[in-house]
């Protein structure tokens, strides 16, 4: 092989491959296997486009002549498509590739120009090895390596260039490189079977150049059949990824149209309770206010003052209740309060021990008795908490009832709130936070729990965690930041006051 032949190896051949795949857009897994096979189906074809049309003037029939003619051409045409490609990937890039695009575009501008100057005065006899007209090929090895630097003196910039995309990412870009690189492989494969006919049918052509072309279409005919069978093997493992991707994506919008017509029935729930809370109260403050009067009449009998008290009690504890209810049910926008985490724990509590079915659940507090405030909307950290008991309570319910116990601590600049049950724990604790990943069966969740959940605590600039405990059962871990610097004193003290007796707050 003469030099011309081995930089055609080393530099066109590589970088025609390189960038039909389009290097400046980022694809998934799946995506980058098969653009790797089209490089290699490309870089094949180019090598038996070179042995094809080069060689015989080498070896089948010796003609310097020929050889020139035929390897001038086929570089010529090299680098007109190298140009043209840079052209179309450098207006289409954007940011550190589109300076990189500009200096291989420039690089092989110069090269391509360059090439036939020297063609020309080769024709002529001019020119001769170390010539003038040497300079502007040999400049272009500089530039392309200028290019290399450039490129890794902004990688960071040039991962960036586009969002980080998940292996499975399809999206339509990326799907456009793949359509793209795999037509240019199917059009390489299809030229071979043309290219033996050409041979075939040519009058002009000598015969031992004939029988030397269609050998080599042959020969290569199998690694290109090979790589074909590989690709499309790949291509059917996406397609069948793609169809599964699909059902999933039908059964969750499904599961959604579910949820939301749920969700309306439960808005139409809650404005009946709601006017049906509002109804109660009334009762309940004249219940409340005689109740307070015979508490406090001192002319009464003891026992009638003790029964006046329990009544008073437990209308105030029905107040409560009712109160949480409609704080619950009510759709308000979120507002930031200073909030006494106990007592927000304590209401979901009340709340969900309303509804406990089996009198082999239980539900134990082991709360903190002084801890620091927690800056956050109360509604929406009591959904958290009544969707966490809720759902162990349901799994305990359904493998014979178990002990739930919440429990709350400060750990250095956090508010923890613990909640570990003695169930039989999460198959996939990791996975738990998912949109639409349910453990319950069909119809008895919809998988959107949890993702709230966790939507809401990351909105308070917390932490929601879930594990398996090795004695058995679930555990999941709520952590809010605590404020307590710059409070004021009366303040803090009121917080923590309040901290200290969670339950006799109303």
């Amino acid at each position: 092989l003469y030099p011309g032949d081995i930089l055609f190896f080393l530099r066109g051949i590589p970088l025609i491959a390189a960038l039909a795949l389009q290097p400046h857009r980022k694809r998934g897994e799946v995506r980058a296997r098969l653009g790797y096979l089209d490089f290699s189906l490309l870089l094949a074809w180019w090598t038996f486009v070179y042995v094809f049309f080069v060689m015989p003037s080498l070896y089948a029939t010796p003609d310097i002549a020929q050889y020139n003619l035929n390897f001038n051409v086929i570089t010529d045409t090299q680098n007109g498509l190298i140009v043209l490609g840079l052209i179309l990937l450098w207006l289409r890039s954007q940011g550190a590739w589109k300076k990189v695009y500009f200096h291989l575009l420039g690089a092989s501008v110069v090269y391509m120009l360059g090439s036939l100057v020297v063609d020309v005065q080769s024709d002529v006899g001019t020119y001769y090895t170390g010539s003038l007209y040497d300079l502007p090929l040999i400049s272009t090895f500089f530039w392309f390596a200028l290019a290399g630097v450039i490129a890794y003196l902004n990688r960071a910039q040039l991962d960036a260039a586009q969002p980080e995309k998940s292996p499975d990412s399809r999206d339509d870009s990326a799907h456009n490189v793949h359509d793209w690189s795999s037509r240019l492989a199917m059009a390489a494969v299809i030229s071979l079977p043309l290219l033996a006919l050409y041979s075939m049918h040519a009058d002009h052509m000598e015969p031992r150049v004939r029988d030397f072309r269609l050998v080599t279409t042959m020969v290569a005919a199998l690694p290109l059949a090979g790589l074909i069978f590989v690709r499309s093997h790949f291509a059917e493992v996406d397609r069948a990824r793609l169809l599964v991707r699909s059902e999933q994506a039908l059964e969750n919008l499904k599961r959604l149209q579910a949820q939301l017509v749920q969700t309306e029935k439960l808005v139409s729930l809650g404005q009946l309770a709601a006017g049906a809370a509002h109804e109660i109260n009334n009762p309940l403050a004249a219940i409340l206010g005689f109740s307070d009067l015979l508490a406090d009449d001192e002319t009464l009998p003891e026992k009638a003052r003790c029964t006046a008290s329990k009544i008073r009690e437990q209308a105030r504890r029905t107040k409560t209740l009712v109160g949480n209810l409609l704080s619950f049910a009510r759709q308000v926008p979120p507002e930031r309060t200073l909030l006494d985490i106990n007592t927000v724990v304590n209401n979901a509590v009340q709340l969900r021990a309303l509804d406990l079915r089996s009198s082999t659940t239980r539900i134990e507090q082991q709360l903190e008795s002084v801890l620091p405030g927690v800056r956050g909307d109360g509604n929406q950290l009591m959904q958290v908490f009544f969707n966490l008991i809720s759902n162990a309570v349901d799994a305990m319910e359904a493998h014979k009832g178990g002990v739930l116990t919440i429990k709350t601590i400060r750990d250095r600049g956090n508010v923890v709130i613990l909640f570990y049950d003695t169930g039989t724990g999460i198959r996939e604790p990791h996975r738990v936070f998912d949109p639409f990943y349910t453990t319950k069966p069909v119809g008895k969740g919809t998988g959107l729990g949890l993702s709230i959940c966790f939507g809401i605590v990351q909105e308070h600039s917390g932490k929601i965690l879930c594990y398996n405990r090795q004695e058995g059962g679930a555990v999941f871990r709520v952590e809010l930041p605590a404020v307590l610097a710059g409070l004021p004193a009366r303040e803090l003290q009121e917080l923590t006051v309040q901290g200290s007796n969670p339950r006799k707050r109303n």
